[in-house]
């Protein structure tokens, strides 16, 4: 899973600071920063072919697709993270310390491996509904076939459906 960085605590200023010369990104929640796991390569070229996909489907439209180095903030709880994939309609919106840190997606992607599974469908999807602009989150299994796609139904109400055939079709309601 994820590794934290030394004991010591920081501030998001501090973090954004070391982030913006690090090699490797980091997550940074609870004054903590911890390292990020690498990623296999079905997980690249899920990503990678969702980020085509997408951009694909959204070409005429109003939003951008974007990957895994576009950092996002989830503003009620302190917690910068850098999806799989990400969705913004419309401007896109930046956190006050940082000019590269996103704060309104619309649709955000996690491909799933087995070391980050439970914290991406746990406690991250927690933090990931606290974000107002947030309709659709999908969580895409990389070793089978199976997609599930969480959609916020109300204010506080969230459904979930699940594909599970490689010929399924999965329609984001979110995007134009």
């Amino acid at each position: 899973m994820f590794k934290r960085v030394p004991t010591t605590e920081f501030t998001a200023e501090q973090y954004l600071a070391l982030e913006d010369v690090s090699d490797t990104k980091h997550e940074y929640f609870d004054a903590k920063i911890y390292d990020m796991a690498g990623s296999s390569p079905d997980h690249n070229f899920i990503a990678a072919n969702l980020i085509i996909a997408l951009g694909q489907q959204l070409v005429d439209t109003p939003c951008r697709v974007f990957g895994s180095d576009m950092r996002v903030l989830v503003q009620a709880s302190e917690l910068y993270t850098y999806p799989d994939v990400g969705v913004v309609c419309g401007k896109l919106e930046y956190a006050p310390k940082s000019k590269i840190t996103i704060t309104n997606p619309l649709i955000l992607v996690e491909v799933l491996s087995p070391s980050t599974r439970a914290y991406d469908r746990g406690d991250k999807l927690g933090f990931y509904k606290q974000i107002p602009s947030l309709q659709e989150m999908i969580f895409i299994e990389s070793e089978r076939p199976l997609v599930e796609v969480v959609r916020r139904a109300a204010r506080s109400k969230w459904l979930r459906e699940e594909y599970d055939r490689m010929d399924a079709v999965i329609a984001l309601k979110a995007a134009p």
